[in-house]
């Protein structure tokens, strides 16, 4: 069975998505192991001009620390490629296929991802060209993991 890790900055704090992401992960049970990692965020200063990169490379190095060494790593990022649903069914079966056992979806924090977690990256995939906070990617990653694996199998899902 695939291993899916997600490696996100931050803490959810909101009801609604907690109950969501919960859901789903019952659901992808079925399919893969599921492991939803937290890194602490770095607090941004009030004056926080100049400051971005200082705060994206701490995260980053807590982010790299959680990521296994032989796992596929796919960062979001709005500058990344877009996928069809479809499309990311099938990149999780290719990576099936070619013997990958172990896939970690990397969420950076407000501020987005260090170079060096970009740098580190396998791919680098946009769900949407809209911004979505990074509490709410989490639920829609969820989300269409599970259709994905749904896919895999062949069942149905609506559309």
């Amino acid at each position: 069975m695939m291993t899916i890790n997600i490696v996100a900055v931050g803490k959810i704090k909101e009801d609604y998505i907690n109950r969501g992401i919960a859901e789903f992960s019952k659901r992808l049970s079925k399919y893969c192991n599921l492991n939803i990692i937290e890194v602490d965020h770095e607090n941004i200063p009030k004056n926080s001009s100049g400051q971005a990169d200082m705060v994206k490379s701490k995260e980053g190095k807590r982010i790299l620390a959680r990521i296994p060494d032989d796992s596929y790593k796919i960062v979001l990022d709005v500058k990344g490629k877009p996928m069809t649903s479809q499309g990311l069914a099938s990149s999780i079966k290719n990576l099936q296929v070619q013997g990958r056992s172990e896939i970690t979806f990397i969420i950076g924090g407000s501020l987005g991802l260090s170079e060096k977690v970009l740098n580190a990256a396998d791919y680098q995939l946009s769900l949407s060209h809209m911004t979505f906070t990074h509490q709410m990617i989490r639920l829609i990653l969820l989300e269409q993991v599970y259709r994905a694996f749904k896919i895999i199998a062949g069942e149905p899902y609506h559309k």
